[in-house]
C-alpha cells in the first residue's frame, strides 16, 4: 500500500501514527512546502518571546520519519489526478499514491491594500520561518504595527513585546480576539494587554501606506517599522478543488475524515465536519482537532473503522499570566440558557441548550476546564448534575453516581 500525505504539520504526523497503528508495511511520503519537521505552530510565539528553544516546539523527536519509515518530499502539492491516483507538484515530479491524506494546512489572507507594496519590512506571522525573519527584522527600538486583533495578531504581539520599543494593534472589529469573546471579557483581556504595554486602536485599521506611515480609516496615521499582517488565513484547497473534490470555506469531510473522492482523506487546519455544538460543518483550525482527526483518517486509510463524531472548537491560550479557554458554541439568539459566575477579573460562562452544555468562556482558573469539555464532547445530560456547583469547583462530585463511575472506567 502506497500512502502519501500531502502537508508536513501536527496533523500529517498524527496520520502517521494511525497508518502504524495498523500498517508497518505500507511506504509512507509526506510532502511539505515547509523544510522544517513538523511543529506546533501556536509555539512560535513563545520561540519569538525566548520562552522556548526551537528545539523544543517540534511534534515528534528528530528520528520520527526515520523510525516510521516515512520518505520526506519537499515541495507543493500543486494537482491531484483522481483518476490515475498520482499527485503533480510544482517541481513537476508525481507522485503516486493508493491512500491519500490531504493535511495542507491554510496560508495567511493578505487582502488588496493600498501602497502595501511601499513597506519594506512586512510580515505575516503563521509558520516558524515568519518568526525567523520577524525577530531579524526588529531590534529594540522598533516600532510594530500588527494589523489584527485575533489569536495570530494578538500572540506576535505577545512574542515581540520584550524585544522592540512598542508594539500597536489595530482591528477594525470593535473588541479583541472578537471571533471567540464577547464585549465584557474581551474588554478583560485588552485591559489586561494594556497594562502589560500593548497598545490598541480599534474599529479601526490601516486603509492605506506610505512607506512607514499607515493612514488609518480615522483619518489618523501611525507610524511604524515593522509592519504584521495577522487578518485571518485561507485553507490550501485549490488543488482538491480543481480536481472535482467537494468543499465549501474547506474540504468536507464525514466523520471517518473521508472526502467526496474515493481513496482520499483530509484533517486539519484544511477540513470542515460536523460541530456537535453546531449541527452543521464549519472550519475548526485547532490543534487537538488536527490530532485526532489525522490519527483517525490514518487509521481508516490502512483498513481501520475509526470516527470522529465529536469534534468541537476549542481555544485555550493565556498572555501573561492570564488564561482563558472557550469551547463551543456561545448561542447569542436566545436559544440558549447563559449561567455564569464572576469575581475580579476571572469569570466563567456556561451555555447550555436542551439540557446539555454546548460551550463555554473562562478567564482565569482553567486548569480543570478539561471536565467541561468532557461534557460538550459526550453531550451530557445536566439533570443529574449541580452546575452552579461544578461551575464553582470543575471536579467529579457534582456529578451523579452513576455518571461518576461510569467517567472514572472510563465510559464516557
Amino acid at each position: 500500500m502506497r500512502y502519501v500525505i500531502i502537508g508536513g504539520g501536527a496533523a500529517a504526523v498524527s496520520c502517521i501514527d494511525g497508518i502504524r497503528s495498523r500498517d508497518l508495511e505500507g511506504s509512507i511520503t509526506v510532502i511539505s512546502k515547509e523544510a522544517h519537521p513538523a511543529y506546533f505552530r501556536p509555539l512560535i510565539s513563545y520561540y519569538l518571546e525566548g520562552k522556548s528553544k526551537e528545539d523544543n516546539i517540534y511534534c515528534r523527536p528528530g528520528s520520527f520519519y526515520q523510525d516510521h519509515h516515512v520518505e520526506t518530499v519537499l515541495g507543493e502539492a500543486v494537482a491531484i489526478d483522481k483518476e490515475q491516483k498520482i499527485v503533480a507538484l510544482n517541481s513537476g515530479e508525481m507522485i503516486p499514491y493508493d491512500k491519500l491524506c490531504i493535511c495542507s494546512g491554510s496560508s495567511p489572507f493578505v487582502p488588496p491594500m493600498a501602497g502595501l507594496d511601499s513597506v519594506d519590512k512586512q510580515f505575516t506571522f503563521l509558520t516558524i520561518d515568519d518568526a525567523f525573519a520577524i525577530e531579524q527584522a526588529v531590534n529594540e527600538d522598533s516600532r510594530v504595527l500588527i494589523v489584527g486583533a485575533g489569536l495570530i495578531g494578538l500572540k506576535c504581539a505577545e512574542g515581540l513585546r520584550d524585544r522592540v520599543k512598542q508594539v500597536t494593534v489595530c482591528d477594525l472589529a470593535p473588541r479583541v480576539l472578537s471571533s471567540i469573546l464577547d464585549d465584557e471579557c474581551a474588554a478583560i483581556v485588552q485591559k489586561h494587554l494594556e497594562s502589560c504595554g500593548i497598545r490598541f486602536t480599534l474599529s479601526n485599521t490601516a486603509e492605506r501606506f506610505e512607506g512607514n506611515t499607515a493612514h488609518m480609516k480615522d483619518d489618523s496615521v501611525i507610524d511604524f517599522d515593522v509592519l504584521v499582517l495577522a487578518l485571518g488565513v485561507r485553507p490550501n484547497i485549490g488543488f482538491f478543488k480543481d480536481a472535482g473534490g467537494e468543499c465549501n470555506r474547506a474540504i468536507l469531510v464525514n466523520n471517518s475524515m473521508e472526502t467526496s473522492v474515493e481513496g482520499i482523506y483530509a484533517a486539519g487546519d484544511c477540513v470542515e465536519q460536523e460541530d456537535i455544538t453546531f449541527g452543521a460543518k464549519r472550519v475548526m483550525a485547532l490543534l487537538p482537532n488536527a490530532n485526532i482527526g489525522g490519527y483517525t483518517a490514518g487509521v481508516n486509510m490502512a483498513g481501520g473503522n475509526r470516527l470522529f463524531d465529536n469534534a468541537l472548537p476549542m481555544n485555550s491560550i493565556g498572555f501573561w499570566g492570564l488564561h482563558m479557554m472557550t469551547a463551543g458554541t456561545y448561542a447569542n439568539d436566545g436559544s440558549a440558557e447563559m449561567i455564569e459566575e464572576k469575581e475580579g477579573n476571572s469569570v466563567k460562562r456556561f451555555f447550555i441548550r436542551d439540557n446539555k452544555l454546548i460551550g463555554f468562556i473562562i478567564i482565569g482558573d482553567v486548569k480543570s476546564a478539561g471536565i467541561y469539555t468532557n461534557l460538550i464532547r459526550s453531550q451530557t445530560d445536566l439533570s443529574e448534575l449541580d452546575i452552579n456547583a461544578l461551575m464553582k469547583n470543575a471536579n467529579l462530585f457534582p456529578f451523579g453516581k452513576n455518571t461518576r463511575r461510569k467517567m472514572l472506567r472510563g465510559v464516557v
